[in-house]
């Protein structure tokens, strides 16, 4: 069983909680993945890497985030959510018109301090874990790219809901704080919900509910190479067969199609997704075999 498979992740579960039921559904010894984590306590688009789909994660592109966000002013968190000790602010809300007054300043490329609670990690240990112990770490500040913000709603008790679509990297609690102290007040981040990362959208996702219910979740799996479109296609002679299942290098006579020097590829045998290859030296050799 490989493949992908796009779970619609409740709060209150870690990414590696996820990982470890869908695992018990899986005939032992299954490979079970996530292809980057989600919040504890947020919810969305969690996807998981099955069996041998585990070795194409370096090949993915998340080209693209989208959340749906609330933003709460007044109060500033240790943890910038909702789930954090209050560290700052009165209460002192902020109208429509001061948001959307600084809201410009946070698109295109932007700095962002990442947050200590956090799964980064500083000399092996995982910053939350630091934070939790009382450990203060200067953090620098990275860029990251917001293409857009986008005001859904604005809510009675004076917060907003958001729409952010936003690149790799991006820390949505963090934005909410940042934004806060733009508008000249304090700010935290209420609930989050991820409905898009890469090509996967909620429209693919299955909640824990369908496939813990599923005898088989076979039919739920997104094929190895859909989420790899961006990576060129290359086809192999099918007299090659040999060389390909035992992995060896093929060279330009046993291929068809365009092949760009040292970049990856994908391999099809027979209109069978072989694997990951790329050129050098005149071989294409194999990083990522999938066909054995």
């Amino acid at each position: 069983m490989n493949g992908f498979l796009c779970v619609l992740k409740p709060p209150g579960m870690t990414s590696s909680d996820v990982v470890v039921r869908v695992r018990r559904r899986l005939p032992k010894g299954t490979k079970v993945g996530h292809a980057g984590t989600l919040d504890p306590e947020a919810a969305g688009v969690l996807p998981l890497m099955i069996g041998k789909a585990s070795r194409l994660f370096d090949y993915l592109v998340e080209k693209e985030k989208v959340y749906i966000a609330e933003l709460k002013p007044g109060y500033a968190t240790d943890t910038q959510d909702a789930h954090g000790s209050i560290v700052a602010g009165s209460g002192e809300t902020a109208s429509l018109e001061q948001l959307e007054a600084v809201l410009p300043q946070f698109l295109g490329e932007i700095m962002q301090t990442p947050p200590m609670f956090s799964a980064l990690k500083r000399d092996g240990q995982k910053l939350c874990d630091l934070a939790r112990k009382g450990v203060e770490i200067e953090l620098e500040a990275r860029p990251t790219q917001v293409h857009a913000i986008d005001v859904l709603h604005v809510l009675p008790q004076g917060g907003f809901m958001l729409r952010v679509r936003c690149g790799k990297g991006t820390y949505i609690r963090t934005l909410c704080h940042d934004i806060g102290r733009a508008m000249g007040t304090q700010a935290h981040m209420g609930l989050l919900l991820r409905t898009k990362t890469g090509m996967f959208s909620l429209d693919d996702a299955h909640t824990m509910e369908e496939i813990e219910n599923s005898a088989d979740l076979s039919p739920m799996l997104v094929a190895m190479d859909r989420p790899l479109g961006h990576v060129p296609r290359v086809d192999v002679a099918p007299w090659a067969e040999r060389f390909v299942r035992n992995g060896n290098a093929l060279t330009p006579k046993e291929l068809r199609g365009e092949i760009p020097e040292e970049q990856p590829v994908r391999l099809y045998l027979n209109d069978r997704f072989a694997g990951i290859g790329r050129m050098r030296g005149g071989q294409m050799k194999f990083d990522a075999m999938l066909l054995e």
